[in-house]
């Protein structure tokens, strides 16, 4: 810390401020006008503390600060955080050797309980503005082991209580890192983007990482948070409220006697005072992290919404690197333009070339005449002065309702017949195809996804269309969905099957594979079909 940023103690305030009867008086040398040499020496008392040493004297100070500033200024500053309850000063005799060493005022300070929790509260300040955050695709991993963990014992007629109050810390403990660290990554993201807290260089060095960072966070989100939803309803399937209220037992067994609220029998038993409390913490916590994975009705789950802030960030990141790239291609702004107007102005030698450069500038030349409907009216030129400018004859229709009919020979059609030919072919080509592709996929009967085999590309497009609005209709807990297409072409009837068994679907763009399920896909183009279907 250097001298020139420390100047004389300030004053001695009259006290710290006071709310609602708590004095706030440990927080006082944050504001003073010297509040960078309190906050060095108080930083030295914690790093001393951090080493197990107790007490300092101001020339161990000194020391800790690099020699500077002056041995009385920091010795008036150590007096000031003992009257604001930063520090406590006790008389120092272990270098007492004459009648004149002991009459003069020699103290040990140390930390007080006040002043420890405030640089622990700063501390905490600065750590949380300065986070990052990071989207941790493994706490989503740990998450869903620890969810198979409970399921297993949650199917267990008595889950061992322990095991059971462990798995819930750890799945609680995970969870919140991974909500607080999603929270802190999109914020400092949305300022990255915004160009306030990194260079510009710096952001074209490594926008392509944070992009590929982004997608595989999006790709994992997507699949290891739906496992995330599934496990989460089998276990509610097999009564969660049993598991929470082992965890919240567990928790009051260690309930100290006493403590009870004003009003309350200090003769009850405080192991179920803390029980209810612990139930109902306990019931919030898996409420929340419900909330987090599982979407309701007009209520989208926490994951959908981060997935979608994801997505949406990545075109954001590439409209920023375009307008770097502008900027440093040297392309000029509106900006740019007017100030660059501006100095022209600034250094024009006369009032006469600044009128010249108003007028290039900005088009206010001398008004034009208006074109009238004979030709000795549009026989007179623009550079005529209007006072020796001959009359002009305007039509009683202009001067009524401000415009009139153009005398002269009507624009020429363009012949478009030859596009709406060529845009009416591609129109049957669609349809023959949409058509060739429903009859492909029309179903005799419920069908396995693994049994479809192998689609052509059109067929796989509109099958993959198909299933999207199936899964899409479908809630948690249903097992047969129905669904309509929106040109009310077809019908598709999706049913899950258990077991786990998953089908596979080639096309020449690739391998489609999911879950298997039995589908019903109905032509309602088909009157036949239509009529048995219903």
């Amino acid at each position: 810390m250097g001298a020139s940023t420390l100047g004389t103690i300030d004053s001695k305030p009259d006290g710290g401020p006071r709310v609602d009867g708590r004095d706030f008086a440990p927080f006082s040398y944050l504001t003073v006008p010297n509040a960078a040499l309190y906050r060095g020496v108080m930083d030295a008392f914690m790093l001393a503390k951090r080493r197990f040493t107790v007490h300092m004297r101001p020339e161990d100070v000194q020391e800790a600060l690099g020699h500077s500033p002056d041995l009385s200024v920091i010795a008036d500053a150590m007096a000031r955080l003992v009257d604001w309850g930063n520090l406590r000063a006790d008389p120092d005799t272990s270098r007492v050797t004459t009648v004149e060493d002991f009459h003069r005022a020699r103290f040990l300070y140390q930390l007080t309980r006040h002043g420890e929790a405030v640089e622990e509260a700063v501390a905490r300040y600065d750590e949380a503005l300065g986070r990052r955050g990071a989207l941790q695709a493994v706490a989503l991993l740990d998450i869903s082991t620890q969810l198979r963990a409970l399921a297993e014992l949650a199917n267990h007629a008595e889950p061992d209580p322990a095991k059971v109050h462990l798995l819930l810390a750890g799945l609680v403990g995970r969870f919140t890192d991974l909500a607080d660290n999603a929270q802190a990554f999109m914020g400092s993201l949305q300022r990255t983007i915004d160009l306030q807290d990194t260079a510009v260089e710096a952001f074209l060095a490594y926008k392509d990482r944070l992009i590929d960072y982004l997608e595989r966070f999006i790709k994992d989100l997507v699949s290891t948070g739906s496992e995330i939803a599934r496990l989460v309803e089998s276990i509610e399937v097999t009564g969660v409220e049993r598991l929470l209220d082992l965890a919240a037992r567990r928790e009051a067994e260690d309930a100290a006697p006493g403590g009870a609220p004003p009003g309350i029998d200090h003769s009850d038993d405080p192991r179920e005072r803390e029980f209810a409390r612990a139930q109902l913490l306990w019931l919030d916590r898996w409420r929340g992290f419900r909330a987090w994975f599982i979407s309701e009705h007009r209520h989208p789950s926490q994951a959908k919404l981060l997935r979608a802030q994801a997505r949406a960030a990545i075109p954001a990141l590439l409209q920023v690197v375009a307008a770097l790239n502008e900027r440093r291609a040297g392309r000029s702004d509106r900006s740019a333009d007017f100030r660059e107007l501006a100095r022209w102005f600034a250094q024009a030698p006369e009032e006469a070339d600044l009128h010249r450069l108003w007028r290039a500038a900005f088009g206010l030349t001398a008004a034009r005449h208006l074109v009238g409907e004979t030709e000795s009216d549009r026989a007179v030129p623009p550079s005529t002065p209007w006072i020796t400018a001959p009359g002009l004859t305007i039509s009683p229709r202009l001067r009524k309702t401000g415009s009139y009919e153009r005398r002269g020979k009507p624009n020429q059609v363009v012949d478009r017949s030859a596009q709406r030919r060529y845009l009416a072919q591609l129109a049957a080509q669609e349809a023959e195809q949409t058509a060739a592709a429903r009859a492909a996929l029309a179903t005799a009967h419920p069908t396995r996804l693994s049994d479809f085999g192998q689609l052509d590309p059109v067929p796989f497009r509109l099958f993959l269309g198909l299933l999207g609005d199936a899964l899409a209709a479908r809630t948690p807990g249903m097992k047969t969905v129905q669904v309509t297409t929106s040109d009310g072409s077809m019908a598709v009837l999706l049913t899950a099957l258990p077991g786990g068994r998953t089908a596979e679907i080639r096309s020449p763009d690739g391998v489609f594979r999911g879950p298997d399920h039995l589908v019903e896909i109905i032509d309602l183009t088909d009157d036949g079909r239509a009529e048995a279907s219903a």
